[in-house]
């Protein structure tokens, strides 16, 4: 007869080999799913607009922000984490923040981070164009 130590560890190891190829299969059917998600923001008020002492422009914006982040969870979503950010292109550089903004289009970008309850997280992001900020600070 076996023992009873030995029938716990093969019930445990069972077990275990179970819930691994259930997270497997999760985090697989992840792969099918396709997000694609919405966003309008609208620049209400420019409440300042100034050059910091360290060089770098600083802006604070009201902003009028409507998503819909509906198609990024599925039954495998922790937790989503979502940010805006300005961003502009230079001959130099692709992507650029922080200074020089007087002037310039600039993009908002809504970036979203997926975590997932099992399997790899991902991310994405949307841009939306068309903002300008004024030539002078204020």
């Amino acid at each position: 007869m076996h023992s009873f130590g030995y029938r716990a560890n093969a019930l445990l190891a069972f077990s275990v080999t179970i819930l691994a190829l259930i997270c497997g299969i999760a985090s697989f059917s992840d792969n099918f799913n396709s997000p694609s998600p919405d966003a309008q923001v609208q620049v209400l008020n420019i409440n300042w607009f100034r050059k910091k002492p360290d060089g770098n422009d600083e802006v604070s914006l009201t902003l009028n922000i409507s998503a819909n982040l509906e198609s990024l969870f599925t039954w495998n979503t922790k937790q989503v984490f979502v940010f805006l950010a300005a961003e502009y292109k230079t001959p130099k550089n692709e992507l650029n923040q922080g200074s020089n903004l007087r002037g310039k289009d600039f993009n908002l970008t809504l970036h979203w981070h997926v975590m997932p309850k099992t399997g790899k997280m991902f991310r994405d992001n949307l841009v939306m164009s068309g903002f300008r900020l004024p030539e002078a600070y204020r």
